[in-house]
């Protein structure tokens, strides 16, 4: 997203966005589930009442599962090269076998069909004994990877000087395309949207501080991307490679650098890997939110255990389109992915502080201290403030798309 979107300036107006906007949004949507103990269709129900609220939850529901099915194909590219590079890695032709792979749909699909059926039976296992056992596995890999990493790039010759080149921001060149996505990006990471956390937030004990956890996740969200970045951009300018090509520098920029840097296959092969982990944790949170919603929302008689094969039925249905035609999952992205969260997590402020109340808000944000003055100035931000913002982005976007 740096690459594609103005550099180092990007990631500014990312850090702001994500201080300023994704950290209250995050508290909202977390308060808005605690309260309302339960998923999307309940939450914006009790908010908006039956008829509006039950259209918002169905819409956001749906996007789940459209945006889950495209970012499985797009975890089954990535799981493909992870193979790859552990096992023929990325020099001389090896790099065109790879490509070809890719464009393989045939392939992709079977491999996102597996991924599928993976992550749903971590599903099946639950909360606990699924996701939670799993993360507390891949996360720390994850992160001692990327410090190993980091450490081994800076070792590069002029990989400090290539870095801190990149590091000047042109706040002026930022245009209104690129705000929306350094917006959208901050919402999209943390998993905004008024569905994620909205989920989660059911889950919450009631004498757990909703600030403290919101900080910690937007923070912790923030420094492993800082820390992927570190490794990823001195090592992308080292050795002369295009930070501009998007989504797609995993596949084909990165494969370069992996071919051309000392000890390629190995560094190659543990940064995809590492990768193909933490992507992996957020498919299976995708279906878990979606299955957990309908459970016990809109189809409670059918057992969860049908809801999770439905799934994994509509779900190969879905998958089939992007993966044998890539170039839509750049246009549904922006709509499901970038659009939809930030519009998702906008009304679950609105349903919040509007629907449910201030008192409400208060009570469930501010449990410790709801008379402070802290209390105060963010019910103010949430309820003026970060509705009129986010709209305005929202809008000047869309408008920007249409005219331009």
């Amino acid at each position: 997203m740096m690459g594609s979107y103005g550099g180092s300036a990007f990631l500014v107006v990312y850090l702001i966005f994500t201080v300023a906007f994704a950290i209250p949004a995050l508290m909202a949507e977390i308060a808005l589930g605690r309260e309302t103990e339960g998923g999307t269709v309940i939450a914006f129900v009790k908010s908006f009442g039956k008829k509006w609220g039950g259209v918002v939850g169905f819409a956001l529901m749906c996007t789940i599962l459209i945006a889950t099915s495209y970012y499985a194909v797009i975890i089954s590219n990535v799981v493909y090269t992870a193979g790859y590079a552990i096992s023929s890695g990325f020099k001389g032709d090896h790099i065109a076998n790879h490509q070809s792979g890719l464009a393989n749909g045939g392939l992709q699909y079977g491999i996102a069909i597996s991924l599928l059926f993976t992550a749903l039976f971590v599903v099946h296992k639950g909360l606990k004994k699924g996701i939670e056992w799993l993360s507390k596995l891949f996360v720390p890999f994850f992160l001692l990877v990327i410090i190993y990493l980091i450490y081994y790039v800076f070792t590069l010759p002029g990989s400090w000087e290539k870095l801190m080149v990149f590091l000047k921001p042109d706040l002026g060149a930022m245009t209104m395309q690129q705000t929306f996505a350094a917006l959208g990006q901050s919402f999209y990471s943390v998993g905004l949207g008024g569905t994620f956390i909205v989920v989660y937030g059911r889950y919450l004990k009631k004498n757990e501080s909703i600030p403290k956890i919101a900080a910690y996740t937007c923070l912790g969200d923030v420094g492993a991307s800082l820390l992927v970045s570190l490794f990823l951009v001195p090592a992308i300018l080292v050795f002369g490679l295009d930070m501009s090509s998007g989504p797609g520098l995993i596949f084909s920029t990165l494969p370069q650098l992996f071919g051309q840097m000392p000890g390629g296959q190995f560094v190659g092969s543990l940064f995809m890997i590492a990768l193909s982990f933490v992507a992996f944790l957020s498919m299976v949170a995708g279906y878990e939110v979606f299955t957990s919603s309908v459970s016990t929302e809109v189809l409670p008689k059918m057992g969860r255990k049908k809801i999770i094969l439905t799934v994994g039925v509509i779900q190969m249905v879905l998958i089939a389109p992007t993966t044998f035609y890539p170039s839509l999952i750049g246009v549904l992205d922006m709509i499901f992915g970038s659009g939809m969260q930030v519009l998702g997590s906008i009304l679950s402020v609105i349903g919040l502080v509007w629907g449910l109340g201030r008192v409400t808000a208060i009570r469930q944000i501010f449990t410790h201290s709801p008379d402070s003055k802290v209390a105060a100035y963010s019910m103010t931000w949430l309820k003026w403030v970060m509705p009129i913002v986010l709209l305005t982005v929202l809008v000047g976007y869309i408008y920007g798309v249409v005219v331009g």
